[in-house]
C-alpha cells in the first residue's frame, strides 16, 4: 500500500489500538512507525494548517514539531510582513504605512502566489508551514533545520506541496557558520524563530535561554542580510528584548482564535529609530507609532445604551492601553482597560463590544439581586477585590446565556457591576 493510501485508510482510527496492532499492519506500509506519527500530527494539522491536510502524502516524524508550527494564518501574516519590508524603497513597510486602514483582503493580497522578487532564508525551519508561506511570495526561499530526520521530510513534503522554489539545509546554527549554512545564498532577509525550551524541557522565555542565541548571532546575521524577522513567545516582554537588540523597526503583536500567538520583530540593518507597533486580530492590522497617548480618563459615568469595549489579546500584549482613546473612547481607570464610547470600525477586530443594559455599586444586596435576575450569565471581574471566579460563585450564576456581568472598578464610581448583553 501507498503511504498515502495508508494514511487515508486510517484517517479516522483510534490510533493507540492502531499502534497495538502493529504487527498486523507492518507489512502494508513502509515505515508504520512514521505513518502512526504522521497521523497524529495531521489531526493537529486540521484546522490549524487544512492546506497541508489536504495533502495525505506528506509525512511528519515528530510530534512536537506539529505542536510548535505556525497556523496557515499566522504563517501567512509573516511572508506578508517579509514581502512588505523587501519592497523596492520600503519606507515604512506596507503593513505600517496607512495606520489603521488594513483589512485582512489588503494583507492576503500579498499572498496570492505573486513572486515579490526578494530572497528568505528561514535558519529554523521546524515543520516547515513558515518557509512554505515565505515560497508564496518570495522568488526564493533556504529552508534549514538541525534535526536530519525532520529536514528529510520538508524536502519530500515541500516537492509534495509544489514548493520548487525551496532550497533545504541541515546545519546546526552556532556563531560563526551562518555563511557555511546559506552556502552562496544571498538572502534579502532572515528569519528566525529560536527554540523555547530549555534542555531538561522547560520553558523559556528570555532571548539568552533560546536556540540558537539571536544575541549572539545578530551581528553576524546583519553581515549577511539587511534585514531579520523574529518569531518570539507571546510571553517575551516587548520592551526589554527591544532594549536587548539593535535595529528594530516593528514590532507586531500576532493574535488569533482570541489568543496571542507569538511577537515578530522586524530588524533592519543600520535602523536607529522609534519602533512602529503593528497589531494583527481577526484578520485585520493596526499600526500605530507609539503605544501610549491621551489617555482619556476621568469623569465618566455608565449608564444603559452605552457601549463597553473590552481589548482585544493583541492590543493589550501591545501595551496600548490609551489607544483606544485617540478613537475618542473613554477609560474608566488607570488600572481598568475597559473603555466607554462608538467605537469605530477599525477598532472593533481589536476587542469585543457590549451594549450596557444596567449599571449598580458592588455590594452584597445588588449580588444577591443580580443572582436571582439573571440565573445564567457570563462573568468577568477586572480590577476589585475578587476574581471572576469568586465573583461568579457570589452571584450564584451559571455560565453562559445572553448576558455578561462584569465586576470592574471605575475611577469615577468605585467598584461596580455592569450588565451587559453578550452579543
Amino acid at each position: 500500500m501507498e503511504f498515502a493510501d495508508f494514511i487515508l485508510a486510517h484517517d479516522g482510527d483510534d490510533l493507540g489500538a492502531l499502534a497495538l496492532s502493529r504487527v498486523k499492519y507492518l507489512a502494508d506500509v513502509e515505515d508504520f512507525d512514521l505513518a502512526l506519527t504522521t497521523l497524529e500530527v495531521r489531526r493537529k494539522l486540521r484546522a490549524k494548517v487544512p492546506q497541508w491536510y489536504a495533502v495525505p502524502e506528506l509525512r511528519y516524524p515528530l510530534r512536537l514539531s506539529g505542536e510548535q508550527c505556525s497556523s496557515a494564518e499566522t504563517a501567512f501574516y509573516k511572508a506578508s510582513v517579509a514581502a512588505s519590508a523587501c519592497r523596492a524603497n520600503s519606507n515604512p513597510s506596507l503593513l505600517a504605512e496607512n495606520a489603521g486602514t488594513q483589512s485582512v483582503p489588503e494583507v492576503k493580497s500579498l499572498i496570492c502566489g505573486r513572486k515579490c522578487g526578494f530572497s528568505v532564508a528561514d535558519l529554523t525551519g521546524g515543520l516547515g508551514v513558515d518557509s512554505w508561506a515565505f515560497s508564496k511570495v518570495a522568488s526564493e526561499v533556504l529552508y534549514n533545520e538541525m534535526q536530519p530526520a525532520l529536514a528529510a521530510a520538508v524536502e519530500h513534503n515541500f516537492k509534495a506541496l509544489g514548493a520548487d522554489n525551496v532550497r533545504v539545509r541541515c546545519l546546526e546554527i552556532v556563531p560563526g557558520n551562518i555563511a557555511e549554512v546559506l552556502d552562496g545564498f544571498k538572502p534579502d532577509i532572515i528569519f528566525m524563530d529560536p527554540a523555547r525550551r530549555a534542555e531538561d524541557g522547560r520553558k523559556v522565555f528570555r532571548l539568552e535561554d533560546c536556540h540558537p542565541d539571536v544575541l549572539k548571532l545578530l551581528p553576524e546575521l546583519f553581515e549577511t542580510a539587511p534585514r531579520v524577522l523574529l518569531k518570539l513567545s507571546p510571553m517575551a516582554d516587548i520592551t526589554l528584548v527591544c532594549k536587548q537588540l539593535f535595529g528594530v523597526k516593528e514590532v507586531h503583536v500576532v493574535a488569533a482564535e482570541g489568543e496571542c500567538k507569538e511577537l515578530l520583530l522586524l530588524l533592519e540593518r543600520g535602523y536607529e529609530g522609534e519602533y512602529s507597533t503593528i497589531m494583527y486580530e481577526s484578520g485585520a492590522v493596526l499600526c500605530v507609532d507609539q503605544v501610549q497617548g491621551q489617555n482619556g480618563r476621568g469623569g465618566i459615568t455608565l449608564g444603559a445604551g452605552q457601549v463597553l469595549f473590552e481589548p482585544g489579546k493583541a492590543l493589550l500584549k501591545a501595551g496600548a492601553f490609551d489607544l483606544p482613546c485617540r478613537y475618542g473612547l473613554q477609560k474608566l481607570g488607570r488600572h481598568t482597560h475597559y473603555y466607554i464610547g462608538e467605537v469605530p470600525k477599525e477598532l472593533q477586530p481589536f476587542g469585543k463590544c457590549f451594549e450596557i443594559l444596567e449599571v449598580h455599586p458592588l455590594n452584597n444586596k445588588i449580588i444577591k439581586d443580580l443572582g436571582k435576575r439573571y440565573p445564567q450569565a457570563s462573568v468577568t471581574a477586572r480590577n476589585i477585590p475578587l476574581t471572576s471566579e469568586e465573583l461568579r460563585k457570589k452571584l450564584g450564576v451559571k455560565d453562559g446565556g445572553t448576558v455578561h456581568i462584569f465586576g470592574l472598578h471605575s475611577d469615577a464610581e468605585g467598584n461596580i457591576l455592569v450588565i451587559c448583553s453578550a452579543g
